[in-house]
């Protein structure tokens, strides 16, 4: 009987085990999950259509007169376009360690293309606004603000190329104008997926491949799944919309989470919710970056200006990305990247024209956070390296004047001088060049947001948790990691309570041995009792 019962146990047990090895989560049964496949299933429908309005039934001889036709019947929506940073270029906000300060594309620099100051004709491609010129731009006048840039749903808008932030000559500002409706993934894609000079360079995780793009790829963007919009995350209230790029934000307001969603619990494994506390979503469903097209990993400016008969010229590497450039530099690519990791409270500091060189690499934003900050978390990100022109007598940063339309101007782009660039950009901004510069190395962050992976493929436990210099959070510091670290009072407690355990079990099983030796003596005495009792009978 004893036995029996014991086998029974047994087999429950093994039977409780496999079923935890080979149960699966089935995402069917996630009501909180089907509840927001359904709501953003279902895309809206304008109910007003733009190419029946009376107002719009003309020809427009200037980008700015439509926009006088938008705000004649949006009215006041003006107003909070120019109160956003979209349109201002910078915020002020309270900075650790610097207090309240303004920060934007304005004063900001970047390892990439630098900065806009002195640059404004060309970088104007990607503001929302007309007529920005190197010296000039009226950011108070409303005419100036760029309605189309954001509500074309023709796919007939575009900026044209160096043309301070005027539409391409070819585009039929009528048609546009009758086409306007909520912003799709190309109006936020035609600046965010080509920042830095080309697809895919800056973010790594925000391409053209987007625009139609499998769940592989990205389960939020993908055809073939939720096909949803950046709008969709990146909601606007009054055209302040959700969610900061960290390379010019610093606080931690007004943020696009996965949490305003999914909430913080979105698994069934417990054990899982409770990583939520100090792992971002991103870490584990973002395994690699730059899934479909190579991203820029390295620019070193300082290899520069080298000409072939006097003239700029271009070097390719096999999957056709540019490995040099002659107004550039030296890049590195890399595709499918496994990103490095930091903790992140949400708030971050930045190079600031004028800032002095504490450090090299010279950090162009500072992410803050540690482990012991109850509000980080680790967070995935893009690390991009390189070099840039710096002033070695201040020992400051340099903005230089990269773009001309000519020749003779000091636009290091056309005539490939650093002196006369850096002259003429320090002087834009109103901060004084020595005359005497080098190049620097510099060090930039971009948290990886997008391309999240079906749950099938998100990181491994044992990817994260492990001796090996391979894992993923191997140079995360600071904290304690099941599987990765060694702590001696810890280990050695797990030691004691393994091997008590083992010595409880194995004296269990000692005595379970004695006692059933002692009582097969104990019944064959009995036995032998009887008999001789039998006998003497």
């Amino acid at each position: 009987m004893k036995r029996t019962i014991a086998v029974v146990i047994l087999i429950f047990i093994g039977v409780v085990v496999l079923i935890n090895i080979f149960n699966t989560e089935n995402e069917y049964y996630n009501l909180k999950l089907e509840e927001l496949k359904q709501e953003y299933a279902i895309k809206p429908i304008s109910s007003i259509d733009h190419s029946k309005l009376p107002e719009l039934q003309r020809e427009f001889a200037t980008p700015q007169d439509v926009t006088e036709a938008c705000i004649s019947c949006h009215t006041e929506r003006h107003k909070e376009i120019m109160s956003s940073a979209h349109w201002n270029w910078e915020r002020v906000s309270y900075v650790e360690g610097r207090g309240i300060t303004s920060a934007g594309k304005k004063n900001v620099l970047n390892n990439f293309c630098l900065g806009a100051q002195s640059n404004e004709l060309a970088c104007a491609k990607c503001h929302i606004g007309f007529g920005m010129t190197n010296d000039h731009f009226d950011f108070e006048n409303a005419r100036n603000v760029d309605c189309m840039v954001c509500h074309d749903n023709s796919d007939e808008y575009k900026k044209g190329s160096s043309t301070a932030g005027y539409p391409d000559r070819t585009v039929n500002l009528t048609k546009v104008a009758q086409g306007v409706g909520t912003p799709g993934k190309i109006n936020c894609g035609s600046c965010h997926f080509f920042s830095g000079g080309g697809n895919n360079v800056k973010h790594g995780d925000l391409e053209v491949a987007q625009l139609s793009t499998s769940r592989e790829v990205d389960v939020h963007m993908a055809a073939n799944g939720m096909d949803m919009s950046c709008v969709a995350c990146h909601t606007a209230e009054n055209h302040q919309i959700k969610g900061r790029l960290y390379s010019v934000s610093s606080t931690n307001t007004n943020r696009a989470t996965c949490e305003q969603c999914h909430t913080s619990t979105p698994h069934f494994d417990d054990i899982l919710n409770r990583h939520n506390a100090k792992v971002s979503c991103q870490a584990c469903h973002i395994p690699v970056y730059a899934k479909e097209n190579p991203t820029k990993m390295s620019w070193k400016w300082s290899d520069a200006g080298n000409l072939r008969d006097g003239e700029p010229y271009k070097e390719f590497n096999s999957d056709s990305t540019i490995e040099y450039q002659s107004i550039k530099g030296t890049f590195v690519w890399a595709k499918n990247v496994k990103p490095d990791y930091r903790w992140f409270n949400g708030t971050a500091d930045h190079y600031i024209l004028g800032d002095t060189i504490e450090s090299v690499p010279v950090q162009m934003n500072t992410l803050f956070g540690s482990h012991d900050d109850p509000e980080s978390k680790i967070y995935p990100v893009k690390i991009h390296t390189g070099d840039q022109i710096y002033d070695t007598k201040y020992n400051t940063l340099i903005q230089p004047k990269v773009f001309a339309e000519s020749k003779g101007d000091s636009a290091y782009w056309k005539d490939f001088d650093w002196q006369a660039a850096a002259a003429a950009g320090m002087k834009r901004v109103g901060l004084p060049f020595s005359g005497e510069y080098d190049f620097v190395e510099t060090e930039m962050y971009w948290p990886v947001n997008h391309m999240v992976s079906p749950k099938e493929q998100a990181v491994g436990c044992a990817e994260c948790h492990t001796r090996s210099d391979e894992g993923r959070l191997a140079t995360l510091s600071g904290f304690y990691l099941p599987g990765r670290d060694h702590n001696k009072p810890l280990d050695g407690l797990g030691v004691l309570l393994f091997f008590g355990a083992l010595g409880g079990v194995l004296i269990h099983a000692a005595i379970r041995v004695i006692m059933s030796i002692r009582q097969k003596k104990y019944e064959m005495n009995i036995i032998d009792y009887d008999d001789n009792n039998s006998t003497q009978k």
